[in-house]
Parts: structure tokens; sequence; C-alpha cells
């Protein structure tokens, strides 16, 4: 006799990013306590400006299985979930968004215009505006993202195909540009210090970068939207919408004439609603620039006036224009959104655009929930100072190591992509990785303004895949807000695993561009060459 032998099939646990992130809290306390115990440390040195003399800081591993890291962790979950910034952000940028589709004006943009745009050239659009995005700090994760999830639906494409390209574009081509903004108004000062260890005299303009980032940002965006179209998309599939579980048919018997007319009624309101939307967002958009042009009339009011350049006043630390920026969208789109309304008819009153917004804001609870867990999460692990230890050590890996040339260059851009991993902001790591790098590059006969940029080529490489950028809840809420099956969440496995192919190829293509550019000697940036 032969048994019958029974598969044993095991049940597959699909754990939510919350249960997920909530856990890798307990794992970040835990390995707090022993990596303090075992006295985990490293030394920097950092560059005082007014002497342009080193200064030795040593940081050590905080354990948070105390009595004053419990008291932390309890009496600081509140400022953590309120300062968090992507919080504010994302809901100032659904406000102006939910006003903006309630109304009916993005249907009717995607119907009239943009679904005559072909698919590759509307992912190729969404990944360069997300890659140049960086031009004003995160603007790109909060608003980009939930705006092309929702362009690809309306073009009957997977919404999570829009997401997954904004991300990827924001991420892996962050701090390339078509025009220096506020990586630069942030970098420079301490690429600047570093190289004065070399050379006193050292100057470091604003535009050293000009030539390279312009350049990458196109090529990057090229070579992403290849990536998207033909790996990611045929991997995803169709998003199919959920059909009603009850449906009742009804027999109708209609006026074939009155039908027609309906529709050009409709059309008729369509075109009067988006031409007052344009109308308004050109008056908008003009305003704006007015705001940030300096010496006229009742100008420059979006402008910090106590910085010394154009682009500081722009980008800088204070600067409101781009503390704002993302204000001003959400303005942007809720004014257009309100204009097309009255336009086209869609909205009568003021209780349609509240009662709008309102289904709109339904699904935000779910990423709210994540914010919070994510804000706790981010902002322990910084208090532990493991990320900060590891960037020292991989700082001083580099002044170590005893490279020159093309394999240094090649050894650094590794190890400020590690270092990514754990300390994402790059201002924080280049002060970190400035005073050692920049010398070793200057000794090496490569300037300091290409060290400078190959600290934005490491950040960019693994920016989207560590769970530690502030941002990668946006992505990975959305995910999840348009995910159907809602007993199989998106995990964080799985939403790293959709950005992978990108991640791989683009940073192949980091690499072979940035040896290119050295053997050859293209200019970085007007007078600016990789060697001095």
């Amino acid at each position: 006799m032969r048994r019958n032998k029974r598969k044993l099939k095991l049940k597959k646990f699909y754990f939510h990013p919350i249960t997920v992130y909530i856990f890798l809290i307990f794992v970040v306390i835990i390995l707090s306590a022993i990596l303090s115990a075992l006295q985990m440390q490293a030394t920097y040195n950092t560059v005082t400006p007014t002497t342009n003399d080193l200064e030795s800081n040593l940081v050590t591993v905080e354990s948070l299985m105390n009595f004053d890291g419990m008291k932390f962790i309890f009496s600081n979950a509140m400022t953590n979930f309120l300062s968090f910034a992507p919080l504010g952000m994302l809901l100032l940028t659904f406000f102006g968004l939910s006003i903006a589709k309630s109304t009916g004006f993005i249907d009717t943009l995607c119907k009239r215009c943009l679904i005559k745009i072909d698919k590759n050239i509307l992912t190729f659009i969404v990944i360069f505006l997300a890659t140049i995005s960086s031009l004003i700090n995160d603007v790109g994760y909060v608003i980009l993202i939930p705006l092309a999830a929702l362009l690809f639906m309306l073009n009957n494409r997977n919404p999570h195909l829009g997401i997954i390209a904004a991300f990827a574009g924001v991420s892996f081509g962050y701090g390339v540009s078509i025009f220096v903004g506020s990586m630069e108004v942030n970098l420079i000062p301490l690429t600047t210090s570093a190289a004065r260890l070399i050379d006193p005299s050292a100057h470091i303009s604003l535009t050293s970068n000009l030539f390279i980032i312009i350049a990458f940002s196109l090529v990057l965006s090229i070579v992403g939207t290849i990536i998207i179209e033909k790996i990611i998309a045929p991997r995803l599939g169709k998003y199919k919408e959920k059909e009603e579980l009850t449906k009742t048919e009804e027999l109708v018997v209609t006026d074939v004439k009155e039908l027609e007319q309906q529709k050009i009624e409709k059309e008729h309101y369509e075109k009067r609603g988006l031409k007052a939307a344009i109308i308004t967002a050109i008056v908008i958009i003009i305003a704006f620039i007015y705001m940030i042009i300096p010496n006229l009339p009742y100008s420059g009011m979006l402008l910090d006036m106590e910085e010394d350049t154009y682009l500081g006043q722009l980008f800088g630390t204070n600067s409101y224009f781009q503390d704002g920026f993302t204000y001003m969208m959400a303005l942007l789109f809720t004014l257009v959104g309100i204009a097309y309304g009255i336009g086209s008819k869609s909205i009568k009153n003021d209780k349609d655009v509240i009662n709008g917004c309102k289904e709109t804001f339904a699904p935000l609870g779910e990423i709210i929930m994540l914010i919070f867990v994510v804000s706790q999460f981010t902002s322990i692990f910084r208090e532990t100072n493991i990320g900060t230890v590891i960037a020292c050590w991989c700082a001083n890996a580099i002044g170590n190591i005893g490279f020159t040339g093309l394999p240094l260059i090649i050894f650094s851009l590794i190890m400020i992509g590690l270092a990514n991993l754990f300390v994402p902001t790059a201002s924080a790591k280049w002060e970190i990785f400035a005073p050692v790098m920049v010398p070793a590059f200057m000794q090496s006969n490569i300037s300091a303004q290409f060290a400078q940029f190959i600290l934005r080529a490491g950040t960019s490489i693994t920016a989207g895949i560590t769970p530690l950028l502030a941002c990668f809840v946006i992505y990975i809420g959305y995910l999840n807000i348009y995910n159907q099956d809602k007993n199989k969440p998106i995990t964080i496995h799985k939403s790293i695993n959709y950005v992978l192919p990108y991640f791989g190829i683009i940073a192949l293509t980091w690499i072979l561009l940035i040896i290119g550019w050295y053997l050859i000697g293209l200019p970085l940036g007007p007078g600016v060459y990789a060697t001095i």
C-alpha cells in the first residue's frame, strides 16, 4: 500500500509595515545596549571655519535601555511625531490634491491633455521632474508620489508604477538637477573649509558642479524610464479596479438626442472650467515668481534678505521660499481646483468642496499611523549614534586606505553609499566625510568640487533602499493606499524589491558615468574640472 503524503503548506504571514517598524524599534533599543556595553565608538574631525583647525570629536553608541533612555523615548514621542518633516508636507500636499481631484480638474486634465501623451514620455516626465526636484529638498517625495499615482491610474496604468517611478526618480537621482539649489548651499561651506586644509585660498563656487548635474539628470532620467517600462512595469502587471459584490441592472429608456445634448453640455463646462483653471494657475505662478525677485516694489517676500547671495536668499537655511514651497504647491492645486469647479459647475458651494475633500482624505489615516511609528524609529536610531559611528568608520577608511586616483574615487563612492544606509542626510554625512575625503582627493590631484559630487553620487545610489530615509514612509504608505488586498499589505521587503532593479542598473550607470567623466576630463562646471 502506498501512503498518500500530504504536503504541508505553511501559511505566509504578511506583517504590516507598522508592525515591522515597531519590531525594529525594540531591536534598535536592545542593540544600543549591547553595542554601548561593548564600547562601540569612533572619532571624526570637523574644521573650525574661523581658524581652519581640525577639531577631534568622539562619538559613542548611547544605550537606551536605561532610565535616561526610556525617559527620552516617552518624553519625546509627541515632539518626534509633530516635528517629523514628511507629516506636515504630506498633509498640505494631500489637501491641495484632494480638492483638485474632487472637483474633477485632474480627471479632465488627464482626459484632455495627458491621455494623448505616449506612456514612455509620461514616465520620462515623471522621473525627470522627480530627479530634478532635489533642487528644493524633499518636495519631490510629497508632491510627485501622490500626483504620479493619480496620473498613472487615470491613464489606465498601474498607480503602483507611478509611485515607484516618482520615488525612484527622487531617491536614485538625488542631488542632480538642471540648476544649483539647496544642496549647494548646504554642502559648499563644508567643502570650502575642508579644501582650505590643503589650500588656504581655496574657493568653491555655487556653480562648480553645474554642468555635470545637468548631464546626469538627463541620462539618469532616460535610463530610469527604460528600467520602469521594460523591467518593472511587466512585473507589476495591470491594476484591476475592485468590482462591486452586488450589481443591479436597470432598464432605462433614453433618447439618443438627449444623451448627445448632455455630452455636449458636459464638454462645454469642462472646457470652461479648464480655461478658468489655467488662467488661475498662470496668475498664481506669476505672483510666486514676483515674490522671489529682489529689489522690486513689494517683491522678495519669499527671500531671506539676510543672506549675501541670491542663491542663499532662495535656498538658504532660513529661506521662506524653500520652507514654504510645499504650502505654495498646495495652494496652487487648491485654487486651481476651485477655479475649475466653479467654471465647470462641479461645485456649487463650500460644502461641495469640503465633502469632496473628506472622501479623498479617508485613506490617509493609515499613513498617519505609519508616520507616527516611523518618526519614533528614526528618532530613536539617531539618538543611539549607531549610524554616526558607522559613518565615521567609513570616512576614516577613506583616509587610511592609501588609494589614489580612480581607485580612491570608487572606494569613496562605496563608503558614502554604505554610510548613507544609516545616515541618509547629505549634509550630516558631509560634515563627517569632508575633512577626510577632500584633502585625500586634493593630495591625489583630484579637485574638491569632484569630491563633493562623489558625495552626491554615493547618497543617490543607496537612498532608495534604506528604511531610515524619512520620506520612505510616504513611498510605502502610498503603495498600501493603492493596495487592493488589505490582507496582504505591501511590506518593507516587498517595497524595496520593487526598486531593486532600478537600484542595480542606476548604481552601475552612476559608476560608469563618473569613471568616464573623470577619464575624459570633462568640466564639472564653469572653469572647474575633476582634476586640479
